[in-house]
């Protein structure tokens, strides 16, 4: 069986694993006597039974026991987070540096690891127990409603920005094809230490049938930046299939919270009137300073709360 090798090479079970091997070998043996001695055949017969059972006995017990970590590993150990300007020109550019800026902050404040990227680009990295959990319906259309500082006149403009979640998994749900892909290297910019700019560290990854690209230079080694572009170019598959899923099963999902499509307008910031409001969940808040802040506990767990009981009224 398949999963057979990864109870062999698992500490916690490796010696559960060489049993079942050595009831396999039993079998074969059983079976090699029955065909050589027919008047062994039916006790040869009960005797496999027995072995059979105490396969099925070690296959499940060694199941259990790696459930907790099968599970866990499924789970995304961590989230890069995508901001890119939309619709507004240098509002736009300058909102989706805030809403940046804004998840830092709110990551902080639940004591996750947040790391760059890439400088280029509003990509950062968080690392944190439930932090996929937590942020996964971000994803979307984040429109701001506000005076900008050159606006003179006063008259209030509207800009977007996107926001994308991509899980990165430890083992990942989409394998790359080498063939599929384009790399290419380049010196990592902006301030740092003396060995900046002096060596090709930065890594640029297109994969070809789709057109997705991943760029990463926060790491310290060019294989460590290639690495870390693979998972993010594999989470970015994951969440590709997932919305093209999403998009094609639309109309038949009892509970959404939206489509999980970054081109959907999830949420507006109206400046002017000091109010957030969810369009999913038909949800408001106040205070945007605070929120701006990285204050989001209220949203995130009005989110989740709502989430819940749309799953539970499908059901």
């Amino acid at each position: 069986m398949d999963d057979i090798q990864a109870f062999r090479t698992n500490p916690k079970t490796a010696y559960m694993a060489a049993e079942y091997d050595r009831v396999a070998g039993d079998m074969e043996r059983v079976k090699a006597l029955a065909e050589a001695d027919p008047s062994m055949k039916e006790l040869a017969e009960d005797e496999l039974k027995s072995l059979v059972i105490q396969q099925e006995t070690l296959l499940t017990q060694m199941q259990d026991i790696l459930a907790p970590s099968v599970a866990e590993e499924g789970s995304p150990v961590s989230i890069v987070m995508e901001f890119r300007a939309g619709a507004g020109g240098d509002e736009s550019a300058l909102f989706a540096t805030e809403l940046a800026r804004m998840y830092q902050r709110y990551a902080e404040k639940r004591g996750w690891e947040v790391k760059l990227l890439d400088l280029g680009l509003a990509s950062i990295e968080i690392k944190g127990k439930g932090v996929y959990e937590a942020l996964r319906y971000e994803t979307g259309v984040h429109r701001v409603q506000r005076i900008p500082i050159t606006e003179k006149s006063g008259r209030i403009h509207t800009s977007t920005a996107s926001v994308a979640i991509l899980p990165i998994r430890k083992f990942p749900k989409f394998e790359l094809n080498p063939g599929d892909l384009e790399i290419e290297f380049s010196r990592s910019g902006g301030a740092g230490g003396q060995n900046v700019n002096k060596v090709e560290t930065a890594v640029r990854l297109i994969h070809t049938p789709t057109g997705l690209e991943v760029r990463c230079q926060s790491e310290r080694s060019q294989k460590a930046n290639r690495d870390k572009a693979m998972q993010i170019l594999a989470a970015k598959l994951e969440t590709y299939e997932e919305e093209k899923a999403a998009a094609a099963h639309a109309a038949n999902r009892k509970a959404q919270i939206g489509t999980g499509d970054r081109s959907e307008k999830i949420r507006t910031y109206n400046f002017t009137q000091d109010r957030v409001s969810d369009h999913r969940i038909k949800e408001s808040w106040h205070n945007i300073p605070s929120i701006m802040e990285g204050n989001l506990e209220g949203i995130v767990e009005t989110l989740r709360v709502k989430v819940t009981e749309l799953e539970s009224a499908a059901e």
